[in-house]
C-alpha cells in the first residue's frame, strides 16, 4: 500500500496502529511526527510562567515537565537548571575531604533538565521488560511464515517487527541498536534493599545505566542521557558552596538524606526528604549515582584552575573501571553524601558472585552495588552523532566483547529503539497469539 507524499515505514505504522487498537490521537502524534510537523520541545514554553522554577533562554523558557514511557504507565519528572559557573572539588578545610577532591577547578556549565528524583525500578523495569521484547522480535523475524493471503495490515506489522527485531550479527553496529539487561541470576539479593516501583534501581552496571538512556531517548525522540561528573555536582549544590546542598551541619542530614545511619538497611521511595535549591530530591543518599566520567584521583589537577567547559572537563572512559559514582547512598556514612564526595567503581569485587563467564555486562552481584543507581540528564542542546556514541555506547573494546559473547551465545537481547517500539511490541504480542 502507498500514500503519495507519505513515507512507506509511516504507513506501516499507521496501519498497525489501527489494527491494535491504538487510538485516533495517538495515531495523529505519530503520524505528525513523521511528517516533521513542527511541536514544541517539552520542556520549553515562549511565554515566562508565572510561577514555579524556570530558566530563560533564548526564544523562551526552559520549564519542569512530566514525560510518560511510551507503552507504559510510567512517569519521571525533569527539573531544568540554568547555565553558569561554579567551583567543582572542595576546599582544602572541609570536613570529611578526601585528596580526590581538589584542587578546586572552575567550570562552566551549560543548561540541562535532570531528573527531579533518581530512576526508580518502575522506569528500570520498563528497560528490563525489553530483554522478552526483543527475542519475541528475533524469534519471529526468524520464523516468519509466508506473507501470501495475508491482509496488508498484518503484512505491516510483519514489516513492523522486522525492522525493530535483531537478525543475529554480532558485528553489525546500528545508532538504533539497544541490548536489553539479561534476567537476573539471583533477583532477590538484586531486590534485597527494595524493589517497589518507587524505589531508586541499582545494582545495573554503568554500560547497563547508558544502554537505558538510550532506550528512553529512542522511544521518547529526546536525547537522555547520564549526568557528568561537573553536571552532577552543579546539580547537587544548586548554587550553594556549603559541603551539603543545605548547609555543613551534619545534625540537618536526616531532613535530607537516607544514610547508614537511618535508612535501616534499604533504598526508600525517592522524593521522602527534602529537595534541594533547585527542587531535586536525594541528591544525597538513598542511591549513589552513576556519571558519565572515568574516575582518576588527580582529574583536578589535570584540568588545572580552569575556567573550562563542562564539556570539555568530561574524562571519557579508556577502561571497563573505574568509573565516576556521585552522591553516597543508604550504605555510606554521612561524609560520603557531600557535595565534592567522589565515589568510584570496583568492576571486579562487585561481581565477585557472578557465575557467568564472561561476567554480566548489565548487573553487579555484591553488596556494595545495591546503593547504585543513577539519575539522567538532557542537555538543551540536541546531541550529535560522536555524542551519542561517547554517551550511549560501550566505552572499551573489552566491553564491546562482552557483550558480542553473550549476544552470541543466545544469553543477550538486542533490538531498534525508536517512537514506533511499543506499536511493534503490541504487533509482535498480535503475531505471536494469533489474534
Amino acid at each position: 500500500m502507498s500514500v503519495p507524499g507519505v513515507s512507506p515505514r509511516l504507513v506501516a505504522r499507521l496501519l498497525v496502529a489501527a489494527w491494535i487498537g491504538v487510538g485516533i490521537a495517538s495515531q495523529a502524534q505519530a503520524k505528525e511526527r513523521e511528517a516533521g510537523a513542527s511541536q514544541s520541545r517539552p520542556g520549553v514554553v515562549t511565554e515566562e510562567p508565572r510561577e514555579g522554577r524556570f530558566v530563560k533562554i533564548d526564544g523562551g523558557f526552559m520549564v519542569p515537565y512530566t514525560e510518560t514511557i511510551p507503552g507504559t504507565e510510567v512517569t519521571f519528572e525533569m527539573v531544568p537548571v540554568p547555565g553558569g559557573e561554579f567551583l567543582m572539588g572542595s576546599p582544602a578545610a572541609e570536613a570529611g575531604r578526601n585528596d580526590d577532591e581538589g584542587p578546586p577547578v572552575q567550570v562552566r556549565v551549560a543548561p540541562f533538565w535532570i531528573g527531579k528524583h533518581e530512576v526508580t525500578w518502575a522506569e528500570y523495569k520498563a528497560y528490563m521488560s525489553m530483554y522478552d521484547a526483543f527475542k519475541k522480535f528475533q524469534r519471529l523475524a526468524a520464523n516468519r511464515a509466508a506473507a501470501t493471503g495475508q491482509s496488508s495490515d498484518v503484512q505491516q506489522a510483519w514489516q513492523l517487527v522486522e525492522e525493530h527485531a535483531w537478525h543475529g550479527d554480532v558485528e553489525t553496529t546500528d545508532i538504533d541498536g539497544v541490548t536489553a539487561a539479561t534476567p537476573l541470576y539471583d533477583p532477590s539479593y538484586t531486590y534485597g534493599a527494595g524493589e517497589e516501583p518507587n524505589q531508586p534501581a541499582v545494582t545495573m552496571t554503568q554500560f547497563a545505566a547508558r544502554q537505558f538512556t538510550k532506550w528512553l531517548s529512542g522511544i521518547t525522540g529526546e536525547d537522555y542521557r547520564l549526568p557528568s561528573e561537573a553536571e552532577w555536582e552543579y546539580a547537587a549544590r544548586a548554587g550553594t558552596k556549603t559541603a551539603y546542598s543545605f548547609g555543613e551541619g551534619i545534625p540537618d542530614l536526616d531532613k535530607y538524606a537516607w544514610h547508614d545511619g537511618n535508612a535501616d538497611y534499604e533504598t526508600h521511595p525517592v522524593g521522602e526528604k527534602a529537595p534541594n535549591p533547585w527542587e531535586l530530591h536525594d541528591m544525597h543518599g538513598n542511591a549513589a549515582e552513576w556519571t558519565l566520567d572515568e574516575y582518576q584521583e588527580n582529574t583536578y589537577q589535570k584540568l588545572g584552575a580552569g575556567p573550562v567547559a563542562a564539556k570539555e572537563a568530561v574524562r571519557w572512559p579508556t577502561k571497563v573501571f573505574p568509573h565516576v559514582i556521585r552522591g553516597g547512598s543508604w550504605l555510606d556514612a554521612t561524609e560520603m553524601l557531600r557535595s565534592a564526595a567522589r565515589h568510584k567503581s570496583e568492576e571486579d569485587e562487585w561481581k565477585l558472585s557472578d557465575p557467568s563467564i564472561p561476567l554480566s555486562p548489565w548487573w553487579y552481584t555484591e553488596e556494595a552495588a545495591m546503593g547504585v543507581g543513577m539519575r539522567i540528564v538532557r542537555p538543551l542542546e540536541p546531541l550529535s552523532a560522536a555524542e551519542k556514541e561517547h554517551v550511549w555506547e560501550a566505552d572499551v573494546e573489552s566491553l564491546r566483547e562482552d557483550v558480542k559473547g553473550r549476544l552470541a551465545e543466545g544469553r543477550g537481547a538486542q533490538g531498534v529503539a525508536d517512537e514506533s517500539l511499543p506499536a511493534a511490541i503490541e504487533a509482535a504480542s498480535k503475531l505471536d497469539t494469533g489474534e
